[in-house]
């Protein structure tokens, strides 16, 4: 009988064994939680190279192959599977901080700069493992001697990105902005943060154009934060209208109308100042209304001014002669 006919058929039984834990395993993890179905998606798939490294360990270690294959099998497959787990958990990692960052609210958790830094740290740990499988610790010391001295030089070449990594972190620790917030940035753009990586933080304007404005500019300049301390804003509303109308009137058309328009919150409610007041020419007023997002502001201020117009010219309330009744 061949030599390789015992390890095959060891290798075999071990495979059909270890496919049959595998399915169990992952059947029994898939019912427990969402965590755990992103586990399982991950795994799926080097699960069964997984698998198949095992038998062919167990086909290695209890069959009698030449020694010169035994022992290069076994060390590479232990590098397949340190390199492989890396991997996996790398992924799993990055997709449960998502995951948990959504529940929990927290939405640096989504930023490109969180996954970034899982994955480096993740990768550092697998590359060391990987290295003391090869017993290699000796080996390396002097390069990484060398890349101390080399890195210094490094450094100071890339100090501008370095800086911008380190104000990557401290956004992500400090978070003066998170994604999704609403910001105006120094130099005038106006939009909302769709990520902040590791050099640089991406803003979505109105316009639907992407800024992309280095991390030091977001820390070291003046920013406005609309959605802070919370994410409603106001919407201002300017109602012009003649000496003649009746100011009850106006008052009662301008709540009606805002408590009809989409978007305006009931809490705190809408409201109607006389400010600035009588003026020589008209009679001025201002419709305050809250809303939840500052995206639909303009969309709301519009509907607003529409529906005072019909409704003014439906009532009869006379507009002033040289103004338009809003601004």
């Amino acid at each position: 009988m061949a030599w390789w006919v015992e390890p095959a058929m060891v290798f075999g039984v071990a495979l059909v064994a270890a496919l049959v834990v595998r399915y169990l395993v992952l059947r029994a993890l898939a019912r427990r939680s969402a965590i755990s179905g992103v586990f399982v998606a991950t795994v799926r798939f080097p699960s069964f190279l997984w698998s198949l490294a095992a038998a062919l360990a167990v086909a290695v270690e209890y069959t009698d192959l030449p020694r010169k294959y035994a022992g290069r099998t076994s060390l590479w497959i232990g590098a397949f599977v340190i390199i492989s787990l890396t991997l996996v958990a790398a992924s799993v990692a990055v997709r449960m901080l998502s995951q948990y960052g959504e529940r929990q609210g927290m939405p640096f958790a989504a930023a490109g700069m969180s996954r970034a830094l899982i994955r480096v740290l993740v990768f550092a740990l697998g590359a060391a493992w990987l290295l003391a499988h090869f017993e290699m610790w000796k080996g390396i010391a002097p390069l990484l001697t060398a890349l101390g001295v080399g890195g210094f030089a490094v450094a100071l070449a890339l100090q501008d990105t370095l800086a911008n990594f380190f104000a990557g972190i401290h956004i992500l620790v400090e978070r003066p902005i998170v994604v999704g917030d609403s910001i105006k940035l120094e130099s005038g753009q106006e939009g909302v943060v769709t990520d902040i990586g590791w050099r640089t933080t991406r803003v979505r304007t109105g316009s639907n154009d992407i800024v992309v404005a280095p991390n030091t500019k977001i820390t070291s300049g003046i920013l406005v934060n609309y959605s802070l301390p919370d994410r409603r804003t106001v919407a201002e509303v300017q109602v012009l209208v003649s000496h003649k109308a009746d100011a009850e009137q106006v008052w009662r058309i301008a709540l009606e109308e805002a408590a009809e328009v989409e978007g305006v919150l009931a809490d705190p409610a809408p409201l109607f100042l006389c400010d600035p007041g009588v003026l020589p020419s008209h009679l001025q007023c201002k419709l305050v209304v809250h809303v939840a997002d500052r995206s639909s502001t303009v969309r709301i201020q519009s509907e607003l001014r529409l529906r005072l117009l019909a409704r003014f010219r439906d009532a009869g309330v006379p507009l002033p002669k040289s103004f338009s009744f809003f601004r």
